[in-house]
């Protein structure tokens, strides 16, 4: 099959007429039934039947569909890419973050890096990291801020800043507000507040508790360490959340110990290999790299 007939085949499986396909292909109808045709031609198979004036996909059809369209999607990519590479200004920033780092870090970094570029254009996005994988390989983003390393052969991952999981409490669950020493995995609220095991800070946090044979029963189950840190300050329980969003958290309300034994959380930087960053752009991540330590520094010092 050509590119065309690949095109015209699966619109036409998307629209279900002739006509449909032809408006999604913006042609004209008797260019998309001249494409069909030739490609049956080639192929040497009935791809449609036409029933009272409709078009049936035969079985041959469908068990087409399924390979034109991993193809038609790999087109769509392959375009995408192209346009991203012919159109995006070289000064233009574009990143992508992690949820968490969406709304701590990164708001912060922008303030001050505005003070230097006030009229470079800026786009944010927030997804989760294998969504900046893709990201990143088609060229939407320019770089990515993540707490997890994806280990992608393509992509280049460097380490900004490091921190550790930490434990928040109501405030007056410990007998000092300003203590800091840090606090044995042991001695964490049995009733914690969960966060999703699928999360890696989260499965390292419980590894260490199985080590000690140690095990919790939570009653409240969170998607998010900033619903987890609200919940806390709310008075609803205590959690184990990553030091950024512990930073953020208001200390009138909740106290912050790190853990024993120490989780250590990354902020990793993760850009294309073989592509640098722009002069705009690695301003950005120095803003970055700067606010972050601000962060672990502020959660160290409550």
């Amino acid at each position: 099959m050509r590119l065309r007939h690949i095109e015209v085949f699966h619109a036409i499986m998307q629209a279900g007429t002739i006509s449909g396909a032809a408006q999604l292909l913006s042609i004209s109808q008797p260019a998309a039934t001249k494409v069909l045709q030739h490609c049956e031609l080639q192929l040497g198979l009935k791809l449609f039947e036409r029933i009272k004036g409709k078009l049936h996909p035969t079985p041959e059809a469908h068990k087409l569909f399924s390979e034109v369209d991993k193809l038609n999607r790999d087109l769509q990519s392959v375009r995408r890419l192209a346009n991203n590479l012919k159109n995006h200004p070289d000064e233009a920033v574009r990143l992508a973050s992690t949820p968490t780092l969406s709304i701590t870090v990164v708001p912060a970094a922008l303030a001050a890096w505005r003070k230097k570029f006030p009229q470079v254009h800026c786009t944010l996005s927030t997804h989760h990291t294998s969504d900046m994988v893709s990201a990143l390989l088609l060229g939407d983003v320019d770089f990515a801020l993540s707490l997890y390393d994806p280990c992608h052969p393509n992509l280049a991952s460097e380490p900004l800043v490091r921190g550790s999981m930490t434990a928040i409490a109501p405030i007056g669950s410990w007998t000092k507000k300003l203590d800091n020493t840090p606090l044995s995995v042991a001695d964490l609220p049995k009733n914690l507040i969960a966060l999703d095991l699928d999360d890696h800070l989260v499965s390292r946090v419980m590894d260490a508790c199985e080590e000690l044979g140690i095990s919790f029963t939570s009653y409240t189950e969170v998607q998010t360490y900033v619903l987890a840190r609200t919940l806390v300050e709310f008075g609803a329980g205590a959690a184990v959340i990553d030091p950024f969003t512990a930073a953020t958290a208001n200390h009138d309300k909740v106290q912050c110990r790190p853990l024993l034994p120490n989780v250590p959380v990354d902020l990793y930087l993760l850009t294309k290999k073989s592509t640098p960053l722009s002069r705009s752009a690695r301003a950005f991540v120095e803003c970055v790299q700067t606010a972050a330590a601000e962060f672990i520094a502020r959660t160290s010092k409550e």
